[in-house]
């Protein structure tokens, strides 16, 4: 069996620990091994840059980058490696996050960035698990039981709308 690598979760700010702590939560209930640190990409350049080219050689698969406002951690990690980044932008600042999204979907041709929902931490966490199964069985296998489960709510709420229906 494929041993599972690391995920990296970036923050820019302390800040952002109380919406990304969720896809640290994530990444511990599927049992995949993480570390979390704060690194700027505007006050901490070179050190942003040196995790980052070091990363794979570190055992990590996946980089999770949250920012807000300017939010270039992500474009600034994808730049200095080749493994996959899933930015998070963070809502806050003058536009509420609008420029976060902005700054971070917006890459150019060759470094992309993977981008989730403002603010959606357990879904980076989710997809970094995705990119992981891809060579994980028991990852995948973990990723479809929950799947499943999902399924099932929605069908006994479905079930229960309509027996509401019927009493109507």
């Amino acid at each position: 069996m494929t041993q599972t690598k690391k995920v990296a979760v970036l923050m820019g700010s302390d800040s952002d620990w109380p919406v990304v702590k969720a896809a640290c939560a994530e990444l511990k209930r599927l049992d995949i091994p993480f570390e979390a640190h704060i690194l700027s990409a505007h006050r901490t350049p070179a050190e942003a840059a040196e995790f980052s080219k070091t990363a794979r050689d570190k055992g990590f698969g996946v980089i999770l980058c949250a920012a807000g406002m300017a939010a270039h951690l992500a474009g600034a990690v994808a730049a200095n490696t080749t493994l996959p980044v899933v930015g998070i932008p963070m809502k806050g600042g003058a536009v509420d996050g609008l420029d976060a999204l902005l700054a971070t979907v917006q890459m150019p041709s060759g470094i992309p960035v993977a981008t989730v929902a403002l603010n959606g931490a357990k879904n980076a966490a989710v997809l970094a698990a995705q990119i992981l199964a891809v060579t994980d069985e028991r990852l995948a296998a973990l990723l479809a039981a929950d799947r499943a489960a999902m399924a099932a709510q929605i069908a006994k709420k479905e079930e229960a709308l309509q027996a509401q229906l019927a009493e109507l």
